[in-house]
């Protein structure tokens, strides 16, 4: 038996380095992302890396980026990152790259640690909640899994496949033809799992035989109960997952909450998304 690459799955830290307005709802993020890494560091043994899917900060400014990075970077740990619908791949490649050229491409990326193989995909598009994955992102797919053939795979990406079709709303996840492309290109590979987040709940769904998790992340909550549009409550989670032999496992840690209302949409409000 081999030995687990342990990792810790965040989301959504929709961080902003200043409140945008008075009572502004992301005003906290910052102070609770220094905490949630905080506690990240006292886990033992450590884990080998940190991924962050997605909606680093919430209005893509530099600012914001380089407050995530600075809180981040104190604590010491491997972390890797891909962007969501309310990221800005110019903010991010700026504050969190050091890149002035105000670069558009998407954010894709591979790293082998410790014997997985982790595979970043940037399914954000400008101006858009629902995600997608153009040419160039399945180019990139094709070509990084034949990298390290014997390495266990894991798939990063902000929104999910499409699950569960016929359910929900359709900016919560890839379209359909993205989603059967998707299950095209990784089939035969090894791959352990995908981590998401975007829709602010816990998740595990099993997609073509591979687990699909979803993670809350450290905003807020959707109360998966509400069934008239979304309602948002205080709360979070991250989660502590480990990959061993193939096999991918998790642990979802919720944070402290009270789980007060926050705010309400109607359907007709968030089916207006896209």
């Amino acid at each position: 038996m081999s030995d687990a690459v342990t990792f810790v799955h965040l989301t959504d830290l929709h961080a902003v380095a200043a409140p945008h307005v008075e009572g502004d709802a992301c005003a906290a993020n910052l102070d609770r992302l220094a905490a949630v890494m905080a506690t990240i560091g006292k886990i033992t043994p450590r884990p080998d890396f940190v991924v962050v899917s997605g909606d680093i900060t919430d209005r893509g400014d530099l600012d914001s980026y380089r407050r995530v990075r600075a809180v981040v970077e104190a604590h010491g740990l491997k972390t890797l990152y891909a962007l969501g619908n309310h990221d800005s791949r110019p903010g991010f490649y700026a504050g969190m790259l050091d890149d002035k050229a105000g670069a558009t491409a998407p954010y894709c990326h591979d790293r082998l640690i410790g014997g997985l193989h982790v595979v970043t995909l940037d399914t954000s598009v400008a101006g858009k909640v629902a995600g997608a994955l153009c040419e160039d992102q399945f180019a990139f797919l094709d070509a990084a899994l034949r990298r390290h053939p014997e390495a266990a795979k894991l798939l990063v990406m902000h929104h999910a496949p499409l699950v569960a079709p016929g359910t929900g709303y359709g900016w919560e996840s890839l379209g359909a033809a993205d989603t059967q492309r998707l299950a095209a290109a990784i089939a035969g590979h090894p791959v352990a799992g995908i981590v998401t987040g975007h829709v602010h709940y816990d998740r595990v769904a099993i997609w073509n035989g591979v687990p699909v998790v979803t993670t809350t992340g450290l905003h807020n909550a959707n109360d998966v109960l509400y069934r008239d549009g979304l309602r948002f409550v205080a709360g979070g989670s991250f989660a502590l997952c480990s990959v061993r032999d193939g096999s991918l496992s998790v642990a979802f840690v919720p944070l402290a909450s009270d789980r007060r209302e926050l705010a309400i949409l109607d359907a007709a409000t968030v089916r207006g998304f896209s």
